[in-house]
């Protein structure tokens, strides 16, 4: 198939655009390098750098390359920069996003497949793991952002019968993290640990995450491609809870403990709770998580020693 993948020069989307590659399908990759890196791009991928919000040059890339299927990775991802700097945020990954379901409907794309998010769309919540039943009360720009775009894609699904699946992420993390954003902290606390720096945990640091590996992202893309006609919405995650003294502890190991626990101050308004169920996509698709934490934190450290040392 050829297939289009926005942000394949960031984290998650490279890791995709290697294993649709692997694949034999045929990739072209828009991203307009603005957190991503060319040195990311898989050699066999054909690149445009473009931004998103340039409607009339993407529209136009569509309409020459006419991709079968368009994985969209791509965002304004730091959840802090949204709170600041909400209209950003909306033009990033709401207008733009809008712009390339429509042009891919006009162009008759097959299956669309979004990055959407179930660590910051849910909002605090009581029942956890938290499945996708549970009323979506984002506690930021960038949350909201990805429900309506959960919704446009509800309603070119049932109005122009454009395939979807919205694949809400928990916290991914894993090699070629950009250290940004609220699920940014195991890319961060690495390199300053790498550096000798003394790393920062806000607050209490007893706010929890779900913590999903990159390699276990990318088979539920892969598994959302392989269900072609299944349109819908599901979380992807652990179904774990783990607290950031938690995570700074599992990380500190691989610095033989030598690391003190710093605190510093909260950061007003920050999620203090966030875990998924994986039940339906489970039921679905198959997919379940491969990869526990302690591996996958020893993996990501590999990589960070050897790359970023």
């Amino acid at each position: 198939m050829k297939i289009l993948v926005t942000g394949g020069a960031g984290f998650i989307g490279s890791h995709l655009v290697d294993a649709l590659i692997a694949k034999k399908h045929r990739v072209f990759v828009i991203d307009n390098l603005s957190t991503g890196f060319r040195k990311n791009i898989n050699p066999k991928a054909k690149f445009y750098k473009a931004d998103l919000t340039n409607y009339k040059l993407i529209n136009k890339i569509i309409k020459k390359e006419r991709p079968e299927v368009v994985f969209h990775q791509a965002a304004q991802m730091d959840v802090r920069k949204s709170v600041e700097n909400p209209l950003f945020d909306a033009e990033n990954n709401i207008l733009a996003s809008i712009n390339l379901i429509k042009t891919s409907h006009e162009n008759k794309i097959k299956k669309f497949i979004f990055a959407s998010t179930g660590g910051a769309i849910y909002g605090d919540t009581k029942n956890r793991p938290t499945s996708e039943k549970e009323s979506e009360w984002p506690l930021s720009p960038y949350g909201i952002a990805k429900l309506a775009i959960d919704k446009f894609l509800n309603y070119y699904h049932e109005v122009h019968g454009l395939n979807f699946t919205s694949l809400r992420y928990a916290n991914v993390y894993g090699p070629r993290q950009n250290p940004h954003g609220e699920a940014g902290v195991v890319a961060i606390f690495l390199k300053k640990m790498l550096r000798g720096e003394q790393p920062t945990i806000n607050g209490n640091g007893k706010q929890t995450r779900d913590y999903v590996y990159v390699d276990d992202i990318v088979n539920a893309n892969l598994l959302a491609l392989k269900n072609f006609k299944k349109s819908g919405i599901y979380n992807v995650g652990t179904g774990k809870e783990i607290n950031v003294n938690e995570l700074f502890w599992e990380i500190n190991k691989h610095f033989q403990n030598k690391f003190k626990e710093f605190h510093g101050p909260a950061k007003i308004g920050e999620q203090k709770t966030s875990c998924l169920s994986y039940a339906k996509i489970k039921k679905d698709f198959g997919w379940q998580p491969k990869v526990n934490f302690e591996e996958g934190i020893k993996k990501t450290y590999g990589w960070f020693k050897k790359n970023h040392a």
